[in-house]
This record gives C-alpha cells, structure tokens and sequence, in this order.
C-alpha cells in the first residue's frame, strides 16, 4: 500500500504499545521485525511499521481497547484499499490487517494483524495446517512486552524472503533452540520446500 495515497507512517515504539496494551484482558504479542529485536535484545535495523497480533476472536476487545483510535481496515487485502472498522463490527476472513493511528490527522503507527485459533491452538492464516499451542505462541521481553515467538516470525517472513528477513533469520537464529527450529524447519517444508534457510535448520530438524 502506499503511504503517498494513504497517509504515512511513523511506528510506535513497542513500550509505547505495551502502555497502551497494558489492561488489555486477551492475549496480544508485538509481531514483525520488532518482534526479532525484542528477542535478540538490540536494534537491528529501521522499521516502517510496528505490528501487533491478536487472536481474531479476540477482535471485539481490541477495537473497544483502541476505541480512541482511528482504526481502518485493509478492504479487500492488499489491494491498497482502507475504510473504517466500525465499533461492532465482527472481521471475517480473509480480513485480517487494520491501521491503526492515534487521530485521523496522525500518521499510522500501529499494524493490528488478526490471526485464527481453534481451541488452544494458534492456526496460522496462511496455512491451516501450521499450528502451535497458544501459550507457546510468545514470549516476554526483559522489560515484560510480549512478542511473537521468533521461530513463528520466521515462518511468515519465509514465504517472500527480502533482505529484512535475511537481517532477521541470522540476528535470532542462534538464540533458536533445537524444538523451535524443528518447528520452523517442519513449518517451512509445507510453504516451501527447498527454501534456503531449511539448510540452516535441518541438522535439528526432523527428517
């Protein structure tokens, strides 16, 4: 989307979006390129957005949680289209990106990203199929901000790598566990089988 046409983008910074987060009753995690700092503990590189994801059952609390925001949805994805999400109003699939600012004379800082679950498990929206208990789902930082677990990060950015992603997959790789990169390794076998960072994965993945 184009921020000439729809306005641009200043992210907010993940302490800033915890305050805001912070009685917040439903689960949330910083997603993104963020969410690769907040693990590895240092800044890697610039960022054009900041993203946030919750459960799309969850959706309700969330608009009532941002109910000052100027919140819009990407309507029909990725076509560069946005209107209003009203207060009430239930997003179904394949609806799943808001923008988010403080006003509507405010630049875009946040990144709202609605994900499925069934039961206890995360589903991811791409491919049904890939899945992970949802209290496996993230992890906290130091300072006690949620992130999305790295290996899952990694999962989305692996399906149209850029050199962000590259950035990305070496910054946190080491700090992977062998279950993790089992996971992304088995997760990024389904998307894309002969995907480079499979390489760098397998020697602790299941074969």
């Amino acid at each position: 989307m184009s921020a000439d046409v729809l306005g641009r983008w200043v992210p907010e910074r993940p302490e800033d979006v915890a305050e805001v987060f912070a009685k917040a009753d439903f689960p949330w995690w910083i997603a993104g390129g963020y969410a690769i700092e907040l693990a590895v503990g240092r800044e890697l590189r610039a960022h054009g957005d900041l993203d946030v994801l919750v459960l799309r059952r969850d959706q309700v609390l969330a608009h009532e949680l941002l109910a000052d925001w100027d919140l819009h949805v990407a309507d029909p994805p990725g076509q560069g289209e946005l209107r209003p999400w009203r207060p009430g109003e239930v997003l179904r699939p394949p609806l799943h990106d808001i923008w988010c600012r403080r006003t509507p004379k405010a630049p875009w800082s946040v990144q709202l990203m609605l994900d499925e679950a069934e039961g206890t498990q995360w589903v991811s929206r791409r491919t049904p199929e890939i899945r992970l208990p949802i209290d496996q789902l993230g992890r906290t930082s130091e300072a006690g901000i949620p992130y999305l677990a790295p290996e899952v990060q990694l999962f989305y950015k692996a399906k149209a790598t850029r050199d962000k992603d590259e950035t990305d997959f070496k910054a946190v790789l080491p700090l992977l566990d062998a279950p993790a990169r089992a996971w992304l390794a088995d997760a990024i076998k389904v998307i894309a089988p002969n995907h480079p960072w499979l390489r760098r994965l397998l020697p602790v993945s299941r074969t």
